[in-house]
Protein backbone atom coordinates (compact mmCIF):
# COMPACT_ATOMS: atom_id res chain seq x y z
CA UNK A 1 0.00 0.00 0.00
CA UNK A 2 1.30 3.59 -0.97
CA UNK A 3 1.53 6.26 1.48
CA UNK A 4 -1.22 8.78 1.26
CA UNK A 5 -0.42 12.16 -0.09
CA UNK A 6 -2.66 14.47 2.33
CA UNK A 7 -1.29 14.65 5.64
CA UNK A 8 -2.75 16.65 8.88
CA UNK A 9 -2.54 19.66 9.29
CA UNK A 10 -1.57 19.08 13.08
CA UNK A 11 -0.18 15.92 13.94
CA UNK A 12 -0.99 16.28 18.03
CA UNK A 13 -3.43 13.46 18.86
CA UNK A 14 -2.56 12.17 21.96
CA UNK A 15 -4.58 12.46 24.81
CA UNK A 16 -2.61 15.03 27.49
CA UNK A 17 -1.25 17.70 26.68
CA UNK A 18 -3.55 17.78 23.86
CA UNK A 19 -3.42 19.67 20.55
CA UNK A 20 -2.97 23.45 21.13
CA UNK A 21 -6.35 25.32 19.66
CA UNK A 22 -6.08 26.37 15.97
CA UNK A 23 -4.00 28.55 14.95
CA UNK A 24 -2.36 29.09 18.02
CA UNK A 25 1.50 29.98 18.17
CA UNK A 26 4.05 31.26 20.68
CA UNK A 27 2.70 34.93 20.13
CA UNK A 28 -0.33 34.37 21.61
CA UNK A 29 1.74 34.39 24.99
CA UNK A 30 3.34 37.80 24.20
CA UNK A 31 0.96 39.05 26.90
CA UNK A 32 2.50 36.82 29.96
CA UNK A 33 3.13 38.84 33.45
CA UNK A 34 6.24 36.78 33.42
CA UNK A 35 8.87 37.76 35.99
CA UNK A 36 6.38 38.97 38.03
CA UNK A 37 4.46 38.21 41.41
CA UNK A 38 1.12 35.72 41.13
CA UNK A 39 0.43 37.92 44.05
CA UNK A 40 0.61 41.37 42.61
CA UNK A 41 -2.57 42.92 41.77
CA UNK A 42 -2.48 42.66 37.58
CA UNK A 43 -1.13 39.33 37.94
CA UNK A 44 -3.85 38.14 40.49
CA UNK A 45 -6.34 39.57 38.34
CA UNK A 46 -5.51 37.15 35.01
CA UNK A 47 -6.13 34.45 37.28
CA UNK A 48 -9.25 36.03 38.48
CA UNK A 49 -10.06 36.19 34.70
CA UNK A 50 -9.37 32.36 34.00
CA UNK A 51 -11.76 31.85 36.92
CA UNK A 52 -14.46 34.26 35.99
CA UNK A 53 -14.28 33.43 31.81
CA UNK A 54 -14.09 29.05 32.99
CA UNK A 55 -17.61 29.52 35.32
CA UNK A 56 -19.26 31.33 32.10
CA UNK A 57 -18.13 29.52 29.78
CA UNK A 58 -18.96 26.07 31.65
CA UNK A 59 -22.04 27.57 32.87
CA UNK A 60 -21.69 27.22 36.58
CA UNK A 61 -24.26 28.61 39.00
CA UNK A 62 -23.58 31.27 40.65
CA UNK A 63 -23.93 29.90 44.11
CA UNK A 64 -20.53 27.38 42.26
CA UNK A 65 -16.94 28.16 43.78
CA UNK A 66 -14.50 27.19 41.27
CA UNK A 67 -10.69 28.12 42.05
CA UNK A 68 -6.91 27.33 40.41
CA UNK A 69 -5.29 24.47 42.57
CA UNK A 70 -1.52 22.66 42.16
CA UNK A 71 -1.22 19.29 40.85
CA UNK A 72 -3.36 19.53 37.56
CA UNK A 73 -6.78 17.33 37.73
CA UNK A 74 -4.81 14.39 39.72
CA UNK A 75 -4.08 17.28 42.63
CA UNK A 76 -7.24 18.66 42.56
CA UNK A 77 -9.33 15.43 42.59
CA UNK A 78 -6.68 14.00 45.42
CA UNK A 79 -7.49 17.70 47.34
CA UNK A 80 -10.81 17.16 47.27
CA UNK A 81 -11.09 13.36 48.53
CA UNK A 82 -8.42 14.11 51.71
CA UNK A 83 -10.63 17.29 52.58
CA UNK A 84 -14.26 15.46 52.12
CA UNK A 85 -14.18 11.81 52.38
CA UNK A 86 -14.80 9.83 55.38
CA UNK A 87 -17.96 11.11 56.97
CA UNK A 88 -19.86 8.95 55.40
CA UNK A 89 -19.51 5.66 53.32
CA UNK A 90 -17.99 5.78 49.71
CA UNK A 91 -18.64 4.26 46.63
CA UNK A 92 -15.87 4.98 44.36
CA UNK A 93 -17.11 3.53 40.52
CA UNK A 94 -13.78 2.41 38.36
CA UNK A 95 -14.05 1.62 34.25
CA UNK A 96 -10.47 2.46 34.21
CA UNK A 97 -7.51 3.49 35.38
CA UNK A 98 -7.82 6.52 37.01
CA UNK A 99 -10.95 5.61 38.81
CA UNK A 100 -8.97 2.38 39.79
CA UNK A 101 -6.20 4.83 41.41
CA UNK A 102 -9.18 7.01 43.38
CA UNK A 103 -9.64 3.40 44.84
CA UNK A 104 -6.88 2.32 45.67
CA UNK A 105 -6.58 5.92 47.40
CA UNK A 106 -9.86 5.36 49.42
CA UNK A 107 -8.51 1.92 50.54
CA UNK A 108 -4.86 2.10 50.86
CA UNK A 109 -3.96 5.98 51.43
CA UNK A 110 -7.61 6.86 53.55
CA UNK A 111 -7.84 3.83 54.95
CA UNK A 112 -12.04 3.99 54.57
CA UNK A 113 -13.48 0.90 56.03
CA UNK A 114 -16.95 1.37 54.77
CA UNK A 115 -16.62 1.73 50.95
CA UNK A 116 -17.39 -0.39 47.76
CA UNK A 117 -16.10 -0.47 45.00
CA UNK A 118 -18.48 -0.73 41.27
CA UNK A 119 -16.13 -1.53 38.77
CA UNK A 120 -16.67 -2.78 35.17
CA UNK A 121 -14.06 -4.14 32.69
CA UNK A 122 -12.65 -2.07 30.05
CA UNK A 123 -15.39 -0.41 27.48
CA UNK A 124 -17.94 -0.89 29.89
CA UNK A 125 -19.85 0.83 32.65
CA UNK A 126 -20.70 -0.19 35.68
CA UNK A 127 -24.10 -0.74 36.69
CA UNK A 128 -25.73 3.50 36.81
CA UNK A 129 -27.06 2.55 40.79
CA UNK A 130 -25.91 5.07 43.39
CA UNK A 131 -27.05 4.64 46.98
CA UNK A 132 -28.09 8.87 47.44
CA UNK A 133 -27.25 8.17 51.22
CA UNK A 134 -23.04 7.31 50.48
CA UNK A 135 -20.74 9.37 48.98
CA UNK A 136 -19.84 8.60 45.36
CA UNK A 137 -16.55 8.82 43.69
CA UNK A 138 -16.62 8.94 40.01
CA UNK A 139 -14.93 10.25 36.53
CA UNK A 140 -17.27 10.98 33.99
CA UNK A 141 -15.02 10.12 30.92
CA UNK A 142 -12.68 7.25 30.99
CA UNK A 143 -9.58 8.68 29.54
CA UNK A 144 -8.00 5.65 29.11
CA UNK A 145 -10.52 3.73 28.11
CA UNK A 146 -12.98 5.83 25.80
CA UNK A 147 -16.07 5.18 27.95
CA UNK A 148 -18.16 8.07 29.60
CA UNK A 149 -21.33 7.91 31.57
CA UNK A 150 -24.15 8.93 29.26
CA UNK A 151 -25.94 11.83 31.84
CA UNK A 152 -26.62 12.55 35.56
CA UNK A 153 -30.32 11.00 35.34
CA UNK A 154 -28.78 8.11 37.76
CA UNK A 155 -27.68 10.62 40.78
CA UNK A 156 -30.50 11.50 43.09
CA UNK A 157 -31.33 15.40 43.44
CA UNK A 158 -32.27 14.90 46.85
CA UNK A 159 -28.81 13.01 48.06
CA UNK A 160 -27.36 12.98 51.21
CA UNK A 161 -23.97 11.97 50.30
CA UNK A 162 -21.86 14.20 47.72
CA UNK A 163 -20.68 13.11 44.59
CA UNK A 164 -17.22 14.16 43.61
CA UNK A 165 -16.49 14.21 39.86
CA UNK A 166 -13.23 13.79 37.94
CA UNK A 167 -14.41 15.44 34.29
CA UNK A 168 -10.59 16.29 33.48
CA UNK A 169 -11.83 15.03 29.81
CA UNK A 170 -15.22 15.81 29.94
CA UNK A 171 -15.27 19.33 30.70
CA UNK A 172 -15.83 21.62 27.83
CA UNK A 173 -16.43 18.70 25.53
CA UNK A 174 -19.48 16.98 27.54
CA UNK A 175 -22.65 18.70 29.46
CA UNK A 176 -22.14 18.81 32.94
CA UNK A 177 -25.52 18.40 35.04
CA UNK A 178 -23.82 20.67 37.91
CA UNK A 179 -27.12 20.23 40.35
CA UNK A 180 -26.09 16.30 40.39
CA UNK A 181 -21.78 17.19 41.20
CA UNK A 182 -20.68 18.55 44.53
CA UNK A 183 -17.26 18.37 43.75
CA UNK A 184 -15.84 18.35 40.31
CA UNK A 185 -12.19 18.47 39.16
CA UNK A 186 -10.29 19.15 35.79
CA UNK A 187 -7.13 20.32 34.21
CA UNK A 188 -6.27 22.74 31.57
CA UNK A 189 -4.45 20.60 29.50
CA UNK A 190 -6.92 18.59 27.91
CA UNK A 191 -10.43 20.04 25.89
CA UNK A 192 -8.84 23.42 25.65
CA UNK A 193 -5.40 22.82 25.08
CA UNK A 194 -4.07 24.46 27.50
CA UNK A 195 -0.24 23.63 29.53
CA UNK A 196 -0.09 21.08 32.38
CA UNK A 197 0.76 20.91 36.51
CA UNK A 198 -2.40 23.25 36.78
CA UNK A 199 -5.46 21.95 38.31
CA UNK A 200 -9.43 23.04 38.71
CA UNK A 201 -11.64 22.67 41.43
CA UNK A 202 -15.67 23.23 41.66
CA UNK A 203 -17.30 22.64 44.51
CA UNK A 204 -21.04 22.78 44.86
CA UNK A 205 -22.85 25.02 48.35
CA UNK A 206 -23.09 20.89 49.90
CA UNK A 207 -19.81 20.58 49.30
CA UNK A 208 -18.97 23.49 51.18
CA UNK A 209 -21.23 22.93 53.82
CA UNK A 210 -19.24 19.62 54.31
CA UNK A 211 -16.12 21.27 54.41
CA UNK A 212 -16.86 23.13 57.11
CA UNK A 213 -18.74 20.56 59.37
CA UNK A 214 -16.15 17.96 58.93
CA UNK A 215 -12.64 17.08 60.07
CA UNK A 216 -11.39 14.38 58.27
CA UNK A 217 -8.99 11.70 60.94
CA UNK A 218 -5.94 12.10 58.87
CA UNK A 219 -3.90 15.28 58.88
CA UNK A 220 -3.51 17.45 55.74
CA UNK A 221 -0.38 18.47 53.85
CA UNK A 222 -0.34 22.83 53.68
CA UNK A 223 -0.61 21.98 49.58
CA UNK A 224 -4.56 19.68 50.23
CA UNK A 225 -5.73 22.42 52.84
CA UNK A 226 -9.29 23.70 51.77
CA UNK A 227 -10.19 24.95 55.22
CA UNK A 228 -8.78 27.30 58.50
CA UNK A 229 -9.90 27.35 61.66
CA UNK A 230 -13.15 25.36 60.66
CA UNK A 231 -13.81 27.74 57.95
CA UNK A 232 -13.25 27.70 53.81
CA UNK A 233 -10.61 29.56 52.83
CA UNK A 234 -12.32 31.68 50.01
CA UNK A 235 -9.23 33.27 49.15
CA UNK A 236 -8.70 30.03 46.89
CA UNK A 237 -11.66 30.94 44.79
CA UNK A 238 -10.56 34.46 44.77
CA UNK A 239 -7.17 33.65 43.00
CA UNK A 240 -5.17 34.05 45.79
CA UNK A 241 -3.05 30.08 44.92
CA UNK A 242 -1.88 27.87 47.52
CA UNK A 243 1.51 27.43 45.69
CA UNK A 244 2.97 29.73 42.82
CA UNK A 245 1.07 29.36 39.01
CA UNK A 246 2.88 29.86 36.14
CA UNK A 247 1.78 32.88 34.38
CA UNK A 248 3.17 31.85 30.69
CA UNK A 249 0.29 29.03 31.84
CA UNK A 250 -1.82 31.24 33.06
CA UNK A 251 -1.76 33.73 29.70
CA UNK A 252 -2.18 30.57 27.54
CA UNK A 253 -5.45 28.96 29.76
CA UNK A 254 -6.99 32.94 28.98
CA UNK A 255 -6.14 32.27 24.99
CA UNK A 256 -8.28 28.99 25.06
CA UNK A 257 -11.17 30.56 26.79
CA UNK A 258 -11.01 33.37 24.54
CA UNK A 259 -10.76 31.01 21.54
CA UNK A 260 -14.08 28.96 22.91
CA UNK A 261 -15.86 32.11 23.05
CA UNK A 262 -14.91 33.24 19.83
CA UNK A 263 -15.99 30.53 18.31
CA UNK A 264 -19.48 29.76 19.91
CA UNK A 265 -18.83 29.03 23.75
CA UNK A 266 -19.45 25.77 25.16
CA UNK A 267 -22.12 24.78 22.52
CA UNK A 268 -19.90 25.15 20.07
CA UNK A 269 -17.17 23.32 22.03
CA UNK A 270 -19.32 19.96 22.38
CA UNK A 271 -20.53 20.73 19.18
CA UNK A 272 -16.31 20.02 17.73
CA UNK A 273 -15.48 16.96 19.57
CA UNK A 274 -18.90 15.20 18.89
CA UNK A 275 -18.15 15.87 14.91
CA UNK A 276 -14.63 14.42 15.90
CA UNK A 277 -16.05 11.21 17.07
CA UNK A 278 -18.25 11.13 14.00
CA UNK A 279 -15.24 11.04 11.82
CA UNK A 280 -13.67 8.12 13.40
CA UNK A 281 -17.48 6.34 13.32
CA UNK A 282 -17.72 6.62 9.93
CA UNK A 283 -14.52 5.15 9.49
CA UNK A 284 -15.07 2.44 11.64
CA UNK A 285 -17.83 1.30 9.91
CA UNK A 286 -15.89 0.57 6.93
CA UNK A 287 -12.57 -0.54 8.06
CA UNK A 288 -13.11 -4.81 9.48
CA UNK A 289 -9.97 -4.10 11.27
CA UNK A 290 -10.48 -2.07 14.13
CA UNK A 291 -13.53 -1.25 16.25
CA UNK A 292 -14.14 0.72 19.35
CA UNK A 293 -13.17 -0.31 22.50
CA UNK A 294 -16.72 1.14 23.91
CA UNK A 295 -19.05 -0.84 21.54
CA UNK A 296 -22.32 0.98 22.79
CA UNK A 297 -22.44 4.19 21.15
CA UNK A 298 -24.51 5.78 24.33
CA UNK A 299 -21.14 5.62 26.40
CA UNK A 300 -18.66 6.22 23.87
CA UNK A 301 -16.56 9.35 24.66
CA UNK A 302 -16.16 11.76 22.14
CA UNK A 303 -12.80 13.14 23.35
CA UNK A 304 -10.76 9.81 24.14
CA UNK A 305 -11.47 7.69 21.34
CA UNK A 306 -10.34 4.36 22.28
CA UNK A 307 -10.18 1.68 19.60
CA UNK A 308 -8.78 -2.13 19.35
CA UNK A 309 -7.38 -3.76 16.62
CA UNK A 310 -9.85 -6.97 15.80
CA UNK A 311 -8.02 -8.58 13.01
CA UNK A 312 -7.95 -11.85 13.88
CA UNK A 313 -4.27 -12.32 13.09
CA UNK A 314 -3.43 -9.52 15.42
CA UNK A 315 -6.07 -9.98 18.03
CA UNK A 316 -4.68 -13.59 18.07
CA UNK A 317 -1.46 -12.62 19.51
CA UNK A 318 -0.19 -12.66 23.09
CA UNK A 319 -0.65 -9.20 24.82
CA UNK A 320 2.94 -8.56 24.88
CA UNK A 321 2.88 -8.92 21.15
CA UNK A 322 0.28 -7.04 20.19
CA UNK A 323 1.49 -3.93 22.55
CA UNK A 324 4.41 -4.54 20.41
CA UNK A 325 2.34 -4.32 17.36
CA UNK A 326 0.78 -1.08 18.48
CA UNK A 327 3.96 0.18 19.31
CA UNK A 328 5.91 -0.85 15.53
CA UNK A 329 2.54 0.60 14.23
CA UNK A 330 2.38 4.31 15.88
CA UNK A 331 6.15 4.31 15.68
CA UNK A 332 5.30 4.67 11.92
CA UNK A 333 3.19 7.26 11.88
CA UNK A 334 5.34 9.60 14.43
CA UNK A 335 8.37 9.17 11.75
CA UNK A 336 6.32 10.60 9.55
CA UNK A 337 4.96 13.30 11.47
CA UNK A 338 1.53 12.17 10.70
CA UNK A 339 0.32 11.18 14.14
CA UNK A 340 2.05 11.86 18.03
CA UNK A 341 1.23 9.98 20.81
CA UNK A 342 -1.59 7.95 20.27
CA UNK A 343 -1.13 4.47 21.18
CA UNK A 344 -3.76 3.61 23.90
CA UNK A 345 -2.84 3.59 27.63
CA UNK A 346 -0.70 1.29 29.66
CA UNK A 347 -3.36 0.12 32.00
CA UNK A 348 -5.46 -0.04 28.68
CA UNK A 349 -6.17 -3.33 26.62
CA UNK A 350 -3.57 -2.97 23.52
CA UNK A 351 -5.11 -0.03 21.02
CA UNK A 352 -5.18 3.18 19.32
CA UNK A 353 -6.60 5.83 21.59
CA UNK A 354 -7.06 9.56 19.40
CA UNK A 355 -8.02 12.74 20.95
CA UNK A 356 -11.05 14.58 19.83
CA UNK A 357 -11.21 17.03 21.83
CA UNK A 358 -12.50 20.58 20.32
CA UNK A 359 -9.00 21.79 19.51
CA UNK A 360 -8.69 18.83 17.67
CA UNK A 361 -9.94 19.89 13.30
CA UNK A 362 -12.32 17.15 11.98
CA UNK A 363 -10.35 17.53 8.83
CA UNK A 364 -7.14 16.46 10.59
CA UNK A 365 -8.58 13.15 11.57
CA UNK A 366 -9.90 12.47 7.92
CA UNK A 367 -6.39 13.11 6.76
CA UNK A 368 -4.62 11.10 9.70
CA UNK A 369 -7.48 7.36 8.74
CA UNK A 370 -5.33 6.57 5.35
CA UNK A 371 -2.16 6.83 7.12
CA UNK A 372 -3.48 4.44 9.63
CA UNK A 373 -4.34 1.82 7.07
CA UNK A 374 -1.19 2.35 5.48
CA UNK A 375 0.63 2.06 9.01
CA UNK A 376 -1.73 -1.09 9.32
CA UNK A 377 -0.81 -2.79 6.58
CA UNK A 378 2.76 -1.85 6.45
CA UNK A 379 3.40 -3.49 10.62
CA UNK A 380 0.98 -6.35 8.72
CA UNK A 381 3.51 -6.67 6.63
CA UNK A 382 6.85 -6.57 8.25
CA UNK A 383 5.43 -9.01 11.41
CA UNK A 384 4.65 -11.44 8.99
CA UNK A 385 0.90 -11.70 9.74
Amino acid sequence: MSKPGRRPGNPCFGSGPTAKRPGWSVGALGQALVGRSHRASDAKGRIVEVLARSRRLLGLPEDYRIGLVPGSDTGAFEMAMWNLLGAKGVDVMAFESFGHGWQNDVATQLKIEDRRLLQADYGELPPLEHDPARDLVFTWNGTTSGVRVPDGAWIAAGRAGLTLCDATSAAFAMALPWDKLDVTTYSWQKVLGGEAQHGMLILSPRAVERLEGYRPPWPLPKLLRLTAKGRLIEGIFRGETINTPSMLAVEDALDGLAWAERIGGLDALIARSAANLEVIEAWALRTPWVAFLANRRAIRSSTSICLEIVDPAVAGLAPERQTAFIKGLTARLAEEGVAYDIAGHRDAPPGLRLWGGATVEAADLAALLPWLEWAFAEQRRAEGL
